[in-house]
């Protein structure tokens, strides 16, 4: 079978998004109430702007299921869009154009001026529409397809939030598993692992917003239960580490990803940046740290994998702190405001994070133990989870 792969589509303000999966094997079991889970956890956390409030995201699987499972065709999957309603005459499809909410001012921090330039558009409109965030619903169905799948083999994702502005818990966390600080930020409204400090967290997001502010963060994305041997050193385009990296770095307003200690090792001697080998008789080979963050060479090692990402502040804000721009059509400066926005979107990021880190992991183990029929994907890699611990 061949490389599974997805392609989305779809506008802010269209009739829907859409995704389709490719490479999915058969006879792999998949819920539409996990995805419409997963869905709702983007949507959460405290600071989301008036959108959300519109936008109830469920999805719909158009082909590839059948009866609860794969068929091993591509797999469309449908989020329609509740404020397509009020966008019609703007969004149509067909019909001549309407000046109603034309875009001629470019907003700094977004891809408006360098969208408009690339595609020769004087409505911005059609750069903004695609570059929008919202797109990200699709990411995250794709991502809860592949969580399944992963789930499956025992791989299973999470993430958490370290810190937002100025305010982060990644001090005190040392001594939480990976696990538990996932179940921990799922109780928190800015999903952080330490629940009882929502409120320094929130106390800051409340002042940026009374202030017309915006913030960014750091959150982690981790995946335990993965076998030693995904990805590859032999092309720089198969190393998983790079892969993952792409796709981090993919997500919008994500401006720096790091896997393990990523910088902190550039600081440090090298008898203390790297990950020790050790054996037994029960374990095989493992490690007794994790610096490295579950990647050396491009390749799994069979500890846990750790990806940290860096969020810019979201560039849209409020008129008293408006960022200064010029009209593309009249070369007059303006100012470069709006209404509604989100204060902060740091911890629906981390929840796309999670789906980008599914569909990077879902894809490596399809190239390595690939077979058209999930049943005997699974075989395969149970024998060489017993080759590994026996090696």
């Amino acid at each position: 079978m061949g490389t599974l792969r997805f392609l989305n589509a779809g506008e802010s303000h269209g009739p829907a998004l859409t995704a389709i999966i490719e490479g999915l094997p058969s006879n792999l079991r998949i819920s539409t109430e996990y995805i419409n889970k997963e869905l709702a956890r983007r949507q959460s956390g405290y600071g989301r702007g008036g959108r959300m409030k519109i936008e109830k995201d469920k999805v719909e699987i158009l082909s590839g299921l059948r009866f609860g499972y794969t068929l091993g065709s591509p797999l469309t999957l449908m989020i329609k869009n509740k404020d397509w309603e009020n966008w019609t005459d703007v969004m149509s499809v067909e019909g001549n154009p309407v000046e109603k909410r034309e875009v001629t001012n470019p907003r700094p921090g977004h891809a408006d001026l360098s969208g408009g330039i690339k595609y020769g558009f004087s409505d911005l409109r059609n750069v903004l529409e695609r570059a929008s965030a919202r797109e990200t619903a699709t990411r995250v169905a794709v991502g809860a397809v592949c969580k399944q799948l992963l789930e499956d083999i025992g791989i299973k994702i999470g993430s958490y939030v370290i810190s937002i502005g100025n305010v982060s818990v990644e001090s005190l966390i040392d001594d939480i598993s990976l696990t538990d600080r996932f179940i921990n930020a799922e109780q928190s409204e800015v999903r952080i692992p330490k629940p009882e400090m929502d409120d320094k967290f929130k106390e800051i997001i409340d002042k940026a917003k009374n202030d017309g502010e915006s913030l960014g963060g750091v959150f982690e994305v981790f995946a335990v239960g993965v076998p030693v041997g995904l990805g590859s050193h032999v092309h720089w385009d198969r190393r998983l580490d790079g892969k993952i990296a792409q796709a981090m770095m993919s997500i919008q307003a994500i401006k720096g990803v790091e896997i393990g200690n990523g910088f902190k090792l550039s600081k440090v001697f090298g008898s203390e940046a790297h990950d020790e080998i050790f054996w037994d008789s029960n374990n095989g080979f493992y490690h007794k740290t994790n610096r490295a963050g579950g990647i050396e060479g491009g390749i799994t090692n069979g500890e846990p994998i750790v990806v940290r990402a860096g969020m810019k502040p979201i560039p849209t804000l409020m008129k008293n702190k408006a960022l200064k721009s010029v009209n593309i059509k009249t070369k007059e400066p303006f100012d470069a405001a709006k209404e509604r926005s989100d204060v902060t979107a740091v911890p629906a990021a981390a929840v796309v994070g999670e789906s980008m880190l599914a569909f990077v992991l879902a894809q490596a183990v399809v190239e390595k133990f690939g077979n058209d029929n999930w049943e005997e994907i699974k075989k395969r890699i149970n024998d060489y989870r017993k080759y590994v611990k026996e090696f």
